[in-house]
């Protein structure tokens, strides 16, 4: 029996949590990942893409993804910092919100294109605080 450790956005998020557990000796089994490959707006529709694992490796699994931080690395490896609160909980995000970016969204959805442009902040978990690296 199978049970659903995490679900990803996109496959290539999956492939490297999928290469952690592997590399510890987890079998992994990934789906619908072909089809957010195929299409990657259906993303949302579906689910994402889901990484499974035996029941009986649940638990080290768990233990294992636990230990991958979700928050934004500086190139030297360490976390980065808000530079408001000082919290090393900032996540990189993606925005739409200057006419370069819409445009270049609509675009994208007329054409059934990624976008060829793409504007990024970083958002700190803990006071909210958004602000350009």
């Amino acid at each position: 029996m199978f049970r659903k450790i995490a679900s990803f956005q996109y496959s290539s998020e999956a492939i490297i949590y999928k290469g952690r557990l592997e590399s510890e000796g987890i079998a992994v089994f990934m789906r619908d990942n072909f089809t957010i490959d195929t299409d990657p707006l259906v993303s949302n529709a579906v689910g994402g893409v889901k990484l499974f694992v035996r029941e009986e490796d649940f638990a080290a699994a768990e233990e294992i993804l636990s230990k991958i931080s979700k928050y934004s690395m500086t190139n030297e490896g360490g976390l980065i910092k808000c530079p408001n609160c000082g919290a090393e909980k900032v996540q990189l995000l993606t925005v739409v919100d200057d006419a370069r970016s819409i445009f270049s969204f609509v675009l994208s959805l007329l054409f059934l294109i990624l976008p060829f442009y793409a504007k990024y902040k970083y958002k700190c978990d803990n006071c909210n605080f958004e602000f350009k690296k």
